[in-house]
């Protein structure tokens, strides 16, 4: 990078940083360090639950989602406004009436200590699982950019939250989040008009859409049914409905966002516009991403995008073998170039034959650049020994190689930010969750609130610790947006299911509960080893699951009626 991207994004940071630790130092109750006092307005809110769910994976690996696969993903998010509308008339109410700090306490009330402390352990292996996938993705960029260790780049990127996070608790994740989006929605807007410009001059925005789509990237509505598909309208609806329920109504993450309103109201409304917002947000990301591929239809890509790993191989034993196989890219790519001229010139007449016939060359010609780079992974992995997969490096070498000075300072800030945002609301939340529903209620029950502050910083800082670790394995997982959803969702399913029950099912008790929880996540884990169906369909089976095991538990073995909430 040069001195000027150092500085915008140096500079970025540090205010960010300091912004954050500024608005939060006055001295910290438990309340104010967990909950920022439950004090913050509806565009808090939204920003916040905005922030905390964008995280790094949402910018680095979307756009090189949608490069691969196309904007399909965007049918991921279809339930969310169905499950916003489902928790502002069901668990804002129920919360908020309680006080809580963290969504588990209602869980004692209506069963018991076990089934409640069951549910918080879910929550802390699931969050802290997926952190370190958050945490991974920056490190990414720092990698590919200085040539860093990725260990050291983990430390770095997770540590810098730690701090911030452990000194201004609850009040500076929120008062971040909201410059963070600020600055991140810029980012992506100036990303997307920057693709635009760097177009040929006779290719407008609207050819290279067209183009886009003609060549299979702008498949955004799939109505077939399909179990094994992961992305269509119905995995979305239903699937993705559970999974943004369990998400944004069960785990403290974000639990802890909407407790932060100053009243139900306010929490409702932060959640309402969460759910209206949050579709276009995604659509626009990935929009940028295929624009990306359009751009490289006219220029040539890559062979393998992460460069760190393409260095290893040129300086391998096996640097000939790859030059060659470069070579024959370039050369695939020389043909294709004047076929998509053809193909955009063919869409502007109108001329049917002639845009079926360039689609039939091109797709010829992607199938033998897919046969060079799956021989290029092959090179890759005898010299490496490791990654393969570069959907997770596709925006990140975009902006390395084509955005001007400063800008790319900027894009790399916005892709950190979103990054600090995720993992300090999951920082906060592993913290809340760790002192609230196992410190405070079963090791020291009686102590006083400055313990409790001090706990909590230190149940940051070791959780911090914990998702750095993890962070060291997240290479190994391929596409980050993916791998992070699909391990939400062999627990949401199951938590959701515990929640539903607490709130619909009044004649079911704790017992039964709890060994159909146990039960449930039991099939849910294998339904999954198994491949059973596309991973977003877990949500429901273990939500199912755990209401149908808890129902027939109940009736074969009864809670005595005194326990039963």
């Amino acid at each position: 990078m040069s001195t000027l991207d150092w500085i915008v994004l140096s500079l970025t940071l540090l205010f960010v940083v300091f912004y954050g630790i500024f608005r939060s130092r006055e001295k910290h109750t438990m309340d104010s360090f967990l909950l920022a006092g439950q004090s913050m307005p509806w565009y808090h809110v939204t920003l916040s639950l905005m922030a905390t769910q964008a995280s790094a994976i949402t910018f680095l690996s979307a756009p090189g989602q949608a490069y691969t696969d196309g904007m399909r993903f965007v049918q991921f998010y279809f339930g969310l406004p169905l499950a916003m509308v489902v928790l502002c008339v069901t668990f804002v109410p129920k919360f908020g009436k309680l006080k809580i700090f963290t969504a588990y306490e209602f869980l004692e009330g209506r069963f018991d200590l076990r089934t409640r402390a069951l549910t918080a352990f879910l929550f802390l292996l699931q969050r802290g699982l997926s952190t370190g996938l958050s945490i991974y993705a920056p490190s990414l960029i720092l990698s590919a950019i200085l040539g860093w260790d990725i260990t050291w780049t983990n430390i770095i990127s997770g540590g810098v939250v730690i701090l911030y996070t452990t000194l201004g608790g609850s009040r500076a994740v929120s008062h971040t989040h909201l410059q963070q989006m600020g600055i991140i929605t810029i980012g992506m807007v100036v990303a997307g008009v920057m693709v635009v410009k760097f177009l040929p001059e006779q290719v407008s925005f609207t050819d290279a859409l067209h183009v886009a789509g003609k060549m299979g990237k702008v498949n955004l509505i799939d109505f077939t049914f399909d179990l094994n598909n992961r992305y269509n309208v119905w995995s979305g609806l239903i699937g993705g409905f559970f999974l943004q329920l369990s998400y944004f109504g069960t785990d403290q993450s974000q639990v802890g966002r909407f407790l932060t309103g100053s009243s139900q109201g306010q929490s409702k409304l932060g959640l309402a516009m969460n759910g209206l917002l949050k579709i276009p947000m995604q659509f626009l990301i990935l929009l940028v991403g295929v624009l990306v591929f359009a751009f490289y239809q006219f220029t040539t890509p890559p062979l393998f995008f992460n460069q760190t790993a393409v260095d290893h191989v040129k300086s391998s034993p096996y640097a000939t073998e790859y030059a060659a196989l470069e070579k024959r890219h370039e050369e695939i790519q020389s043909v294709k170039r004047p076929q998509v001229m053809a193909l955009t010139e063919a869409i502007r007449k109108d001329d049917q034959q002639a845009i079926a016939a360039s689609r039939s060359i091109l797709a010829d010609l992607e199938g033998k650049v897919k046969d060079v780079r799956k021989e290029a992974t092959t090179v890759l992995s005898k010299a490496n020994g490791g990654e393969t997969n570069d959907v997770n490096y596709i925006f990140l070498r975009f902006v390395i190689d084509y955005l001007p000075m400063g800008m790319v300072g900027l894009l790399i800030a916005v892709i950190l930010l979103a990054s600090m945002g995720s993992v300090a609301a999951a920082y906060n939340s592993l913290a809340s969750c760790t002192i609230v529903d196992i410190y405070k209620r079963i090791i020291r029950k009686d102590e006083n609130g400055r313990n409790y502050v001090a706990a909590s910083r230190w149940a940051t800082f070791f959780w911090g610790v914990f998702c750095i670790a993890v962070a060291q394995y997240a290479s190994r997982l391929g596409s980050m947006i993916e791998a992070v959803n699909i391990l939400g969702s062999l627990f949401y399913g199951t938590i959701l299911g515990i929640f539903l029950v607490a709130f619909y099912f009044k004649k079911i008790g704790s017992r039964a509960v709890f060994w159909g929880s146990i039960i449930g996540e039991i099939f849910v884990i294998i339904s999954y080893v198994i491949d059973l169906t596309a991973f977003l369909w877990l949500n429901l089976i273990g939500c199912v699951l755990v209401i149908t095991f808890a129902w027939i538990i109940e009736q074969v073995w009864p809670e005595p009626k005194a326990n039963v909430g």
